[in-house]
């Protein structure tokens, strides 16, 4: 229950003290020069501890920002594959925010550092991509949802009444026929001898950069075909079919694989890393003059090869290893024809007759 006492200083002034007693809570305190005031707040407190919403609010009032993110850092970020880069965004963050309060941590204030954000300068000059910049909101996010569910820090989660910036439509470059043709034959010639079964293994498999270079002997099955992913982008694991050149390569290399690492593609001073193919990779392009063109196509290329080759978007989201069909409807027009085709053969077989 709440009670309020009328005090009155030396000088005159009159003030009133209210202390909000609750069975099972801490005792709640606070000073008005009205008695109006006085009785509004004890009514709020005593309300908001009964609901369980006061000591939340508390706890946002005493913690700051820059608490919420070192602990997060060190909790979190550990058990995160890519944690080292979520850490550099949150470091931003916290540079922006760490002496706020949480409680004063506002889808305003975000909104506002958002934009201060998408106006930085890149090294290119430009500002910085809405693709980034979600990114960025997505670690802020779920810094918050730990800091509610897990720490009891905050009430609700700011971020999502911030709104994010509308990404451009993803990138669709891949190579057409002649260009293949030219690029394989620049990688063939390429000094590195790694270069030619690595880029085609990546057309083949459609698989990340970083997943081919990082693939290691135990991982692959000749027998059966495949290549097996035990750690991937999102997390689950996921196997390469194995077909073709690709897997015709990959048994000549095993004939000759070498004995000091497990590595597919170790690097010539460290065989425990991956070789690096940057530069060799840039040369052939620029020896088979293929301009706008980056590794990460070769998994646009393999994708739009097999859309264009009748491939349903399911089948495709398998093969590449996406969780849910919104990142391969790029290549959605690509199998405009393998679509018509369905819908011909469903027309042909349940209504060519009853459409007299």
């Amino acid at each position: 229950m709440a009670s309020i006492q009328k005090r009155t200083s030396k000088d005159g002034a009159t003030s009133y003290r209210v202390e909000v007693r609750l069975k099972g809570y801490p005792a709640q305190r606070a000073t008005f020069a009205r008695l109006t005031d006085a009785r509004k707040w004890a009514q709020a407190t005593e309300a908001a501890i009964r609901e369980g919403r006061h000591f939340k609010t508390t706890e946002a009032k005493r913690h700051t920002f820059a608490e919420l993110a070192e602990r997060y850092a060190r909790d979190v970020l550990p058990q995160k594959k890519d944690g080292h880069h979520q850490g550099r965004q949150l470091d931003w963050w916290k540079s922006e925010l760490g002496p706020y309060a949480l409680a004063d941590v506002t889808p305003a204030l975000i909104a506002q550092t958002r934009d201060k954000l998408a106006s930085r300068p890149t090294p290119r000059g430009e500002g910085t991509s809405p693709a980034t910049v979600v990114r960025y909101l997505a670690v802020l996010s779920h810094c918050f949802t730990i800091a509610m569910k897990e720490y009891g820090w905050v009430e609700s989660n700011p971020v999502l009444k911030v709104t994010k910036p509308k990404e451009p439509r993803g990138r669709i470059r891949f190579l057409s026929d002649d260009e293949r043709e030219r690029l394989l034959a620049a990688c063939r010639a390429s000094v590195s001898p790694d270069l030619y079964p690595a880029v085609v293994l990546a057309l083949s498999t459609g698989a990340r950069q970083q997943e081919v270079m990082g693939l290691r002997w135990p991982q692959i099955d000749l027998a059966r075909r495949v290549a097996i992913l035990h750690e991937t982008k999102n997390g689950e694991r996921r196997v390469l079919p194995l077909a073709g050149p690709a897997l015709d390569l990959l048994r000549e290399r095993a004939k000759v694989r070498r004995l000091d690492t497990d590595l597919l593609f170790p690097g010539r001073r460290d065989a425990n890393k991956p070789v690096d193919l940057r530069a060799p990779f840039e040369l052939a392009l620029k020896r088979a003059e293929i301009s706008d063109f980056r590794w990460h196509d070769l998994r646009h290329t393999a994708a739009s090869y097999l859309a264009m080759n009748g491939a349903s978007l399911a089948e495709i989201a398998e093969v590449l290893g996406h969780k849910t069909l919104a990142m391969v409807k790029r290549y959605a027009h690509l199998s405009e024809a393998h679509t018509a085709g369905v819908v011909e053969r469903m027309n042909e077989r349940f209504l060519a007759g009853g459409a007299q």
